[in-house]
């Protein structure tokens, strides 16, 4: 062999070793790798082992420690408004409890951490009955303390409430719903002696805010997440909803039960706590629904009350980190409040506002249908509810102080007052009393303040109308989007028409239900309340990635087996020398 032609074998001898060793190299760390990482996970498994009591050791320490401490704020704080209680229900008035089959539903007390308290200062107030302006009850006036104690209590339970199953609360909820039919004629009777209200809508009321309970008695079962189209083979993506935490729930006094558990109902449903500022005028009804609540076996802390002292009590509610959502029933310019404070500590808030409901009567509508729907639906509850027909436009072929102000303005603008126009003349007692005349004006025009104010008294203005357009432009000219009605036989007129509105009634002014949401649009509120909606509003959407282990390099696919044989095949090829 020339010299040349040696050199040329041995650089091919080289060649051959050196791709053979990169051939045996990379069977070598195909099938070694994973042995390596199946090692390495034995120890790190080992390790977590030996680390784990010690890590589970602390985090229980460190829960048992976090619990100790808030238990023991909120057991210095009742404590504290304790030794100032010694309450009965002695200062509730005989006019009332002497009407009651079971008086010992009644406390002259807010409620914290299951504990029936005074205000720490002993400060009062005193509720009166609207009808006669007589005392009913002298109830406590609480503050920032006082809310402080009631929110670290409901957050000392929020761990274990959350933790119990959808079934074991909604079984409570249930009983809590019976507690309420049971005691129906208790709770109207006290319901009417403290915000004047008829006792037959009363009752009404109280069937209402019941089957808000029974509904989520039953919907809470059917909170559920979802599995999601993964992206890869390697992963699975899922949500779970969980609840979001102490809820903060603030409830007017036109509606004093059923404003109550359409919120109070779903938060306990989805797993919240609450404490419940009731308004100072009507905190009697919410006293007895909690009493109810406790012999239902809600355990104490998920639900406290506290009232009095309501700027106070509502700065502490929107400013305190613990509290993680508000519910809120009243006026639009409080809403506006509670809304930016609650942005301080970025709150959920579900909102249900103000509104100046539309009633459209077009030409070709049931008129009977339609006087009887505008008469029920504006002077339902003296005209006091956020969805009543504030303003009636009728088609050109169909032919208190606020209120009395708005009525004079309406006159001197105008106006004719076909009936009512001011306050009754009554009999001693109710002489003393707060009433106003069911009042209907003719001849009203959109600058009236009827037309752009919310009146909330038993007030029906009458506007004209001469086409769908004016009609619908008219409904629309107002800050406010709650509800809207209109009445008409023309079923493609009742589907083009568009009234901007949460909720619409089409030849039906009763519309409210606990199956459907109730809620609106622009400065009517946010958020939904009853139906299955009104549940999400105390959930929170947590998304879980979870990963299987499988390894995805482009040399280490495929199982061990193969990687065996792959080797055993490279080491059996002969290698020319």
């Amino acid at each position: 062999m020339s010299a040349l032609g040696g050199a040329h074998w041995l650089l091919a001898r080289q060649k051959r070793r050196f791709h053979l060793r990169q051939r045996h190299h990379l069977a070598y760390w195909s099938v070694a790798l994973p042995y390596t990482l199946m090692a390495l996970r034995c120890v790190l498994s080992r390790s977590q082992l030996l680390l784990a009591p010690t890590q589970q050791a602390l985090a229980t320490r460190m829960s048992f420690t976090t619990a100790a401490t808030q238990n023991k704020a909120s057991a210095a704080a009742t404590a504290e408004a304790q030794d100032m209680s010694g309450f009965t229900n002695a200062d509730i008035d005989d006019s009332l409890l002497s009407r009651l089959k079971d008086p010992s539903l009644l406390h002259s007390a807010g409620l914290i951490g299951g504990k029936w308290l005074r205000a720490t200062n002993s400060e009062t107030y005193v509720v009166r009955n609207p009808a006669t302006g007589k005392a009913l009850a002298t109830m406590p006036k609480m503050k920032a303390g006082e809310t402080k104690a009631a929110i670290a209590a409901a957050d000392s339970v929020f761990p274990k409430w959350s933790k119990s199953t959808a079934k074991e609360r909604c079984v409570i909820l249930r009983r809590w719903y019976d507690e309420i039919n049971k005691h129906t004629d208790d709770l109207a009777t006290i319901m009417t002696m403290e915000g004047g209200k008829p006792l037959a809508e009363a009752k009404g009321e109280i069937a209402s805010g019941a089957a808000s309970v029974e509904w989520y008695a039953e919907e809470g079962r059917r909170v559920c997440g979802d599995m999601l189209e993964t992206i890869n083979r390697d992963r699975r993506m899922m949500t779970i909803k969980q609840p979001v935490g102490v809820v903060g729930a603030i409830t007017p006094w036109n509606f004093p039960m059923s404003m109550i558990t359409r919120k109070v109902a779903p938060a306990l449903a989805a797993g919240c706590t609450v404490v419940l500022k009731p308004s100072e005028l009507t905190p009697l009804t919410a006293v007895a629904l909690a009493e109810l609540a406790e012999r239902a076996g809600v355990p104490d802390g998920v639900i406290n009350i506290v009232m009095g002292d309501a700027p106070a009590i509502g700065h502490e509610l929107m400013t305190n980190e613990v509290v993680r959502k508000i519910g809120f029933t009243g006026s639009t310019a409080v809403g506006k409040l509670l809304m930016a404070g609650a942005a301080q500590t970025v709150k959920r808030v579900s909102l249900e506002l103000g509104g100046n409901a539309p009633f459209i009567v077009f030409e070709d509508a049931d008129l009977e249908l339609a006087a009887k729907g505008a008469v029920s639906s504006a002077l339902r509850n003296a005209g006091q509810t956020c969805i009543c027909a504030n303003r009636v436009f009728v088609h050109d072929a169909s032919a208190c102080d606020r209120v009395a102000v708005q009525v004079a303005d309406a006159v001197s603008k105008g106006a004719t007052v076909l009936t009512g126009g001011g306050m009754p003349s009554l009999p001693a007692p109710y002489d003393a009393g707060t009433f106003f005349s069911p009042t209907v004006l003719t001849n009203a025009t959109i600058d009236m303040r009827c037309f752009s104010e919310e009146t909330f008294g038993p007030l029906l203005p009458l506007f004209r109308f001469s086409s769908d357009d004016e009609a619908v432009m008219m409904a629309n000219q107002t800050e406010y989007g709650l509800a809207a009605y209109f009445y008409t036989n023309n079923l493609a007129r009742a589907w083009r028409l568009n009234p901007v509105a949460g909720m619409v009634g089409i030849n039906e002014a009763a519309i409210t239900s606990e199956v459907a949401p109730f809620g609106g649009v622009k400065q009517s509120g946010l958020g939904r309340e009853n139906s299955k909606y009104g549940l999400d509003e105390f959930l929170e959407i947590k998304y879980i990635c979870m990963g299987l282990g499988i390894i995805r390099g482009s040399y280490l696919r495929g199982n061990r087996l193969q990687l065996l044989f792959f080797y055993a095949l490279l080491k059996s090829c002969p290698v020319r020398e």
